[in-house]
């Protein structure tokens, strides 16, 4: 089971920034995948994730309306589209997926948002 994300860097308030989650060893039918971040002096939290065979999803409270998970099956990627970005929103982000107990995290992308 590996996660790679990619896709950060650095935008001005208000921007956008698409992240990504390429997953291998595994398939997205099977396994949700969480995306959170953590800020520099912070606790790593939650963001978003995608379900399996519905494909239902989770934004907490900090970024919905603003941030959109998806997933490209053929790809086998889960994307974060994030919209109307805040300094706030600095911090780097990582994918997650739990299965039989395990939590596999990717290796983090790293995303600025200047003001």
């Amino acid at each position: 089971v590996q996660l790679q994300a990619s896709g950060g860097g650095l935008v001005q308030s208000g921007g956008s920034l698409r992240v990504s989650c390429r997953a291998s060893g595994f398939s997205l039918d099977y396994y949700s995948i969480a995306w959170f971040r953590q800020a520099p002096g912070k606790e790593r939290e939650g963001v978003s994730c995608i379900g399996t065979s519905d494909g239902s999803t989770y934004y907490s409270d900090s970024v919905k309306g603003r941030f959109t998970i998806s997933r490209d099956r053929a790809e086998n990627t889960v994307y974060l589209r994030m919209n109307s970005l805040k300094p706030e929103d600095t911090a780097v982000y990582y994918c997650n997926t739990q299965q039989r107990g395990t939590d596999y995290w990717g290796q983090g992308t790293q995303v600025t948002v200047s003001s």
